[in-house]
């Protein structure tokens, strides 16, 4: 089997970003974006996705920061795919964090697409806009190429809610990529072709 791995750099007059994954690792990250808590989501992906992960972020404004490194992440998790031969493609996680519980679905289908239901009521956590977690999620689902539905489904504290999101899209990514040894020459479609 070819490594899964892929380096991407992405850079703007707003924000210079580069991505390396390996997704065949062993849960080693190192995040640096100058945004603390999108640092901690993002290392959340890594651990629980059980998958290497090294993002180096600049930029001036929040937004955009968020915005490109899930367009680089997007477009590293789809070359590191390749044609994603073998892949399970279809998984759901279900995550408890403390009093919130979240769930997400997803399917690396070729279809870039996100359904975000995240019930976050205020503007901050710690001192990252909340909102931006949603654009993640589907400038993420855009770049990729994965079809995710997330949602929050209890739970009182913003910080928990935005944990349990990341973890369970971790675990979901981690299920969905793995070689399914009763396939694994195969591509999982009908068409014979996901892209």
């Amino acid at each position: 089997m070819a490594e899964r791995k892929a380096t991407v750099t992405r850079r703007t007059k707003e924000t210079s970003i580069k991505v390396e994954i390996n997704l065949d690792g062993g849960s080693k990250y190192e995040v640096t974006t100058g945004i603390r808590f999108f640092d901690h989501m993002l290392c959340q992906l890594a651990q629980h996705g059980i998958f290497d992960l090294k993002i180096s972020a600049n930029g001036a404004d929040q937004h955009h920061v968020v915005e490109d490194v899930a367009i680089t992440l997007g477009r590293a998790f789809s070359q590191a795919l390749g044609d994603k031969q073998g892949i399970q493609r279809m998984a759901h996680a279900i995550v408890p964090m403390d009093d919130a519980l979240a769930m997400v679905a997803l399917d690396i289908s070729g279809r870039g697409q996100a359904v975000i239901e995240d019930s976050i009521k205020e503007a901050f956590i710690s001192e990252m806009h909340s909102d931006l977690i949603n654009h993640f999620f589907v400038s993420f689902a855009s770049e990729a190429r994965i079809n995710i539905h997330a949602q929050v489904m209890r739970g009182t504290n913003d910080h928990h809610k935005a944990e349990a999101l990341f973890k369970a899209l971790a675990r979901a990514l981690d299920s969905a990529t793995r070689i399914d040894p009763r396939i694994p020459d195969s591509i999982p479609s009908t068409k014979d072709s996901i892209d």
